[in-house]
């Protein structure tokens, strides 16, 4: 028998998944391709670090996508998590958990007068647009460029050209008729959200956005585009759906709902309402959850819905978060957003990357202009960014294997593994190859 070096066991597990998975992996960012390098094997995850199958320890700010609220690991979730083992996995009816766990969620979220769990996000959005299509009587659903709501045909659609466009399809096999019903416009644009209205008077069942776009890099909705969102849909006889599968719960106690201060009809959660197991939920008002069976005509139902470990996980994680909680993850991510800024400074590059940040959420884009807009975050250097990864990979870091993903901050993170991280991006930053790339802006 061999015995395979640490080195070797990578290298081993690379070439065995490449055998296995489409392109090695089973979702396509874990194959490094946007940052040019071999994918890496992640062996386990404790607090703030993870660990590679060669035993490399990582400070991590993927944080399972977004999943890892309070570090890998949690003790509480842990133990939640046996206690549930120890009962049976899926039992085929409610189990205790799941009731306790939706009265959590309505508890800090109160649109959700009613919602139905689901197994991933993808579901969640693709059971709400049914949903949103049943009670309207309409057709067309509103979506907004850069913003990703799971892989189901209707929403997995891109801009086409002009202002406010009828989409087209963002994905081989899906087909144009399918893309049709959707229109995409852009991002904090009210005049193209105008636009879109007047074009498709009557015919708009939903308007399915992000409050903060998290897909294209971290966006922030500008102050009062939300707000005008709200008004437009109700005067136009339009639901309004928010996407919180990565804001939900990470925000702030009620979500982006609660910092905007915006209550959509129908809600759309995932990833910390999970702890770190698959699952997704929509819910909202209850007249429109009525219209779901086995009370109305909307069909939608999943066998491992509502799984007793996940319900477990879920639970233990949302009862860990408690405001004092959130006041310091956001100081901490503000730490490293103020940090990140003076290793740029420091280095002489700050006139070549800019930082977005909504709490916990942040991004560091290799633009000098901090992006508004799918458009603008596209502008962004992206061999700039993969050169700076590929740095702060060997340097012990882990970031997003893109330009436009979110970097994670979890409760795990203290001042230790903060000033690690912006000592490894001042050195970075100050890289001749980072700087040349960024600089002559040939990456986008």
């Amino acid at each position: 028998m061999t015995v395979l070096t640490s080195a070797a066991r990578t290298e081993a597990l690379v070439e065995e998944a490449a055998g296995l998975f489409p392109g090695g992996v089973n979702s396509p960012v874990r194959a490094f391709g946007a940052v040019g390098r071999r994918p890496i094997v992640l062996d386990s995850g404790l607090g703030a670090y993870v660990t590679d199958a060669d035993g490399k320890r990582y400070v991590d700010y993927v944080g399972g996508w977004g999943s890892a609220i309070l570090g890998h690991a949690h003790p509480q979730v842990i133990a939640s998590l046996k206690r549930a083992l120890a009962s049976g996995l899926a039992l085929g009816a409610t189990h205790p958990s799941e009731v306790m766990l939706a009265a959590e969620i309505r508890r800090r979220m109160p649109s959700l007068e009613l919602l139905r769990f689901t197994s991933s996000g993808t579901e969640a959005a693709m059971s709400a647009v049914r949903l949103a299509r049943a009670a309207t009587g309409r057709d067309v659903i509103v979506k907004f460029a850069g913003a990703y709501h799971g892989h189901s045909d209707a929403v997995l659609v891109e801009a086409g050209s002009g202002v406010a466009t009828l989409g087209i399809p963002g994905s081989a096999g899906v087909t144009e008729a399918t893309a049709r019903d959707t229109v995409v416009v852009p991002f904090n644009d009210p005049e193209a959200l105008a636009v879109t209205f007047a074009r498709h008077a009557g015919r708009i069942a939903a308007v399915l956005v992000e409050p903060v776009l998290a897909n294209v890099g971290v966006i922030p909705a500008d102050r009062g585009f939300l707000r005008g969102l709200r008004e437009s849909t109700h005067a136009h006889g339009s639901l309004l759906i928010f996407d919180e599968v990565i804001t939900g719960f990470r925000l702030a106690p009620g979500g982006a709902q609660e910092l905007y201060e915006v209550a959509p009809d129908l809600t759309l959660l995932g990833k910390i309402i999970g702890g770190g197991m698959p699952v997704g939920a929509y819910g909202g008002r209850r007249d429109l959850m009525d219209l779901v069976a086995p009370i109305g005509p909307v069909y939608q139902a999943g066998t491992l819905s509502g799984h007793p470990l996940t319900m477990a996980a879920g639970l233990a994680t949302l009862l860990e978060l408690t405001a004092e909680r959130y006041r310091s993850l956001d100081g901490m991510a503000a730490r490293l957003e103020a940090g990140l800024d003076a290793a740029a400074r420091g280095a002489g590059v700050q006139d070549l990357i800019s930082i977005s940040r909504v709490g916990s959420l942040l991004t560091l884009y290799f633009t000098a202009a901090r992006p508004a807009d799918a458009a603008a975050a596209l502008e962004s250097d992206r061999r700039a960014y993969a050169r700076f990864f590929g740095a702060m990979l060997e340097a012990g870091v882990l970031l997003p294997p893109s330009q436009f993903e979110a970097w994670f901050v979890s409760l795990a993170h203290g001042s230790g593994e903060i000033d690690r991280t912006i000592g490894a991006a001042a050195t970075a930053f100050s890289a001749a190859a980072i700087v040349s790339a960024a600089a002559q802006g040939n990456g986008a």
